[in-house]
C-alpha cells in the first residue's frame, strides 16, 4: 500500500510538472508570434507608407489600410492569448506562493516548540546528569545517540526554514514579474486597439468615396482582370507546347484520349525531379527573400469593391523595390514571356511540374538554364506610379495550376 502511494505521488507530480512545462512552452510560442507579427508589421506598414508617397489610388490605399489592420488584428489576438496565458500562470504562482507560506508557517511553529524545548532543558549539567542517570551502559548510549540527532533535527530545521524562505522569495518576485509583463501586454494591446480604430475610421471615409464611383472602379478591375487572363493564356500556350513538345520526342507511342488534360512525357530523371519537388509540398521556399501575400489564389470577391470577383491563377507577393525572384526549387528554365510595358515572366520547369514568375524587369536566366533552389532568376518590376514591387507567382502540375500556399512554407 505504501509503494502504491508512493507511485501515485510520483504520477502526479509529473503530470502536473508536464502540464507546467506544456503552458509554459504556450507562451513562449505565442510570444514568439507576437514578436514575428510586430516585425511583419514594421516592414508591411514601411513597404505601403512608401507607396503611399507616390500615389493617390483610392482602391491602392483602402487595399493598403486593410492589410494594416489585419495585421494589427492578427497582434491583438496573439496578444490577448498571450495575456490570459500569464493569467494562468500568476493564478498557479499564487497558488504556489499559499502553499509555501502555509509550510513555512507549520515549520516555524514547530522550530519554536522545539527550541522552547530545547531552553528548558538547555543546562550542561541536565543534559549529563541525563545520561549519567542511565540505568546501564547501552541505554546511556542510546541517550547519546538521541541527543546527537535532536540536535541535528533542529539544525536541519533551521536550514529547511531558510530553504523554503528563499523559494519563497523567488515565487514572490516571480509573480510580480509575470503582473508587470501581463500589464505591459495590456498596454500594447490598448495602443494596438486605438491604432486599429483610427484606422478603421479612415478606412470607413475612403469606402465612401469608393462606392460613389463603384461603376468606375469595377472597369478599371475587370480590365485589369482581362489583361491578367491574357498574359496567363500566352503562358498556359506555352506549356502546352512545351508538353506537346515532350510527348513528340518521348519513344511512349500510347495515344491518350482527346478528352484527358495534356500531361509531359517524363524522362527517368524528369520523374526523380519531379518526385523530389513533391516530397517537399509544404516546405518549398519563397520566391522572394522577404514580402507578404496581397493577392491570394483561386476566385475571390475583390478586396475592396466587393462587388466585383477577380481571379487569380497564382498569388501575387508584394515585397520591397530592388528585391529578386528566385527559384523555388532546382529544374530547367522552360522559358522567359515577354509582357506588357517590356516586362518578363520566367518559367522553369521541375519536371511535370511549373512555376512561373511574373512583372520581372532584368533577367538573370535564359531558356534551357539549369537552376537550383532559391537561385536569383531576376529583378521585379517596381511601378513608378504606385511605388509597389509586386512579383506573380503561379504554380501548375502540368496544365492545372495549384494554390502555392498548399506547397510554400508558411504562405
Amino acid at each position: 500500500m505504501r509503494y502504491k502511494f508512493t507511485y501515485l505521488i510520483l504520477f502526479f507530480a509529473l503530470l502536473f510538472g508536464s502540464q507546467s512545462y506544456g503552458q509554459s512552452s504556450k507562451k513562449d510560442q505565442l510570444e514568439a508570434r507576437r514578436t514575428q507579427l510586430q516585425k511583419d508589421q514594421i516592414y508591411i506598414n514601411s513597404l505601403l507608407s512608401n507607396a503611399k508617397k507616390k500615389e493617390s489610388n483610392l482602391l491602392n490605399d483602402l487595399k493598403d489600410i486593410k492589410r494594416k489592420i489585419k495585421t494589427r488584428d492578427e497582434i491583438i489576438s496573439v496578444i490577448s492569448k498571450e495575456s490570459k496565458e500569464l493569467g494562468n500562470e500568476v493564478y498557479l504562482n499564487q497558488l504556489d506562493i499559499n502553499k509555501y507560506k502555509r509550510e513555512l508557517d507549520a515549520l516555524k511553529k514547530d522550530y519554536a516548540v522545539m527550541i522552547n524545548k530545547s531552553y528548558q532543558s538547555k543546562s550542561e549539567n541536565s543534559r549529563i546528569m541525563f545520561l549519567l542517570s542511565s540505568e546501564n551502559f547501552y541505554q546511556a548510549y542510546k541517550r547519546f545517540q538521541y541527543m546527537k540527532q535532536y540536535a541535528s533535527y533542529r539544525k536541519n530545521q533551521g536550514v529547511e526554514i531558510l530553504d523554503k524562505t528563499e523559494k519563497l522569495q523567488v515565487l514572490v518576485d516571480n509573480l510580480q514579474e509575470k503582473k508587470n509583463k501581463k500589464q505591459e501586454l495590456l498596454g500594447i494591446e490598448k495602443k494596438e486597439q486605438t491604432i486599429v480604430e483610427k484606422e478603421k475610421k479612415e478606412q470607413e471615409g475612403l469606402l465612401g468615396q469608393v462606392k460613389k464611383q463603384e461603376g468606375k472602379y469595377k472597369r478599371q478591375i475587370a480590365q485589369a482582370q482581362r489583361e491578367e487572363a491574357r498574359i496567363d493564356a500566352q503562358i498556359d500556350k506555352i506549356i502546352r507546347d512545351a508538353i506537346a513538345s515532350s510527348n513528340k520526342k518521348s519513344d511512349n507511342t500510347t495515344k491518350e484520349s482527346s478528352s484527358a488534360a495534356p500531361t509531359f512525357a517524363l524522362t527517368p530523371e524528369a520523374k526523380e525531379l519531379a518526385s523530389k519537388f513533391t516530397s517537399n509540398k509544404g516546405q518549398l521556399p519563397w520566391p522572394v527573400e522577404k514580402g507578404f501575400v496581397s493577392t491570394y489564389y483561386g476566385k475571390q470577391p475583390h478586396p475592396i469593391v466587393a462587388s466585383a470577383t477577380i481571379q487569380s491563377n497564382g498569388v501575387r507577393i508584394t515585397t520591397s523595390e530592388g528585391s529578386r525572384a528566385r527559384s523555388v526549387f532546382e529544374g530547367v528554365v522552360l522559358a522567359v514571356q515577354v509582357t506588357t510595358g517590356n516586362k518578363k515572366a520566367v518559367l522553369i520547369q521541375h519536371g511535370n511540374y511549373i512555376t512561373v514568375y511574373k512583372n520581372l524587369e532584368d533577367i538573370f536566366v535564359k531558356n534551357g538554364d539549369k537552376v537550383s533552389t532559391k537561385q536569383e532568376i531576376g529583378t521585379i518590376f517596381t511601378d513608378k506610379v504606385t511605388g509597389k514591387t509586386i512579383l506573380g507567382f503561379i504554380l501548375s502540375k502540368n496544365t492545372d495550376t495549384e494554390n502555392p500556399a498548399s506547397w510554400i512554407l508558411r504562405m
